[in-house]
């Protein structure tokens, strides 16, 4: 039992403090592209900053609505936090007790039930705003996991597994990144969707919704909600490059591109993004995936 539980922690706490770090890094990108210095104040060139934020949340007072729903209203930040680090079992890491043979069908299992969890925080607010918010965000979520997946698909055909590690070794050796650059391409753009991030991020729209479905919580609640969102950040990254590249360094120019997205693009407009999976996305990617399946099953 030891043997299990000791990597599965010592992973669990090595992806939260690399969420730390990764927030950091997103800060000082954000702020050079924007002339400024960021955070620099804290420590050493401001190193230790995500740790003093993590600290200031944890003990901030989690504010509760009067008219909440108050058991999902707590439960569900934990619940999708623990969705988020579940995700990472499929990982091929030295620090994991066991890889699972159908991996990637977890992944899509798992990765769906993120949709409950963002209604859920919507819904046990009892605020329009966080509702609002949080109906948007599971209608883009739905609709960009449907052109994912078969993406995924597409990509799993290549190697004929579903386990990542599998498909990380196979990649290695013959990298599958060069045979549909398209996908690549939008799949780039269903994962920005997918995370709720900019120029998509319809989900937390300042503007027009207050901060969007995670308008009510603070102190601890706010930040498990800001951990899971950004360690499915890194784990898409790493996802993308194991079943492209099979180099795990490949991760790092993925995970730099969310930066140069939300410091570069505008924030797209939500019927045009809702659109282009349905009348685009989709008929690409099933199209691709019609046509070139019997032909790798041919070739097989």
């Amino acid at each position: 039992m030891t043997s299990h539980v000791i990597p599965t922690f010592m992973t669990y706490l090595l992806i939260m403090l690399s969420v730390a770090f990764f927030t950091l890094l997103e800060r000082k990108t954000l702020s050079y592209f924007q002339t400024r210095k960021g955070p620099n104040k804290v420590g050493l060139i401001g190193i230790p900053q995500p740790l003093t934020d993590a600290l200031k949340l944890f003990t901030k007072e989690w504010v509760m609505p009067t008219s909440s729903n108050y058991l999902p209203f707590i439960l569900t930040p934990t619940i999708m936090l623990i969705l988020a680090l579940s995700l990472w079992q499929l990982f091929p890491s030295f620090m994991l007790s066991s890889h699972t043979v159908l991996g990637m069908l977890l992944f899509l299992s798992i990765s769906s039930l993120a949709v409950y969890t963002t209604l859920m925080t919507g819904w046990a607010s009892n605020s329009k705003y966080a509702l609002l918010g949080a109906i948007r965000a599971m209608a883009q979520t739905i609709s960009y996991e449907v052109s994912m997946t078969l993406i995924i698909v597409f990509y799993l055909f290549l190697t004929m597994q579903m386990d990542l590690v599998t498909v990380r070794s196979i990649n290695f050796s013959t990298p599958t990144i060069t045979l549909s650059l398209p996908l690549l391409g939008m799949w780039i753009v269903a994962i920005l969707a997918e995370t709720n991030r900019a120029p998509f991020d319809f989900a937390e729209g300042e503007s027009e919704l207050v901060s969007g479905f995670n308008v009510e919580y603070s102190g601890a609640g706010f930040a498990l909600l800001f951990m899971a969102e950004y360690s499915n950040i890194l784990l898409m990254s790493l996802l993308i490059a194991c079943t492209l590249t099979g180099t795990l360094l490949a991760s790092i120019p993925v995970a730099g591109m969310f930066f140069w997205a939300r410091a570069t693009l505008p924030r797209y407009r939500y019927d045009l993004l809702m659109a282009m999976t349905w009348k685009t996305f989709l008929p690409i990617s099933l199209t691709i995936l019609l046509v070139s399946t019997p032909l790798m099953l041919i070739m097989v």
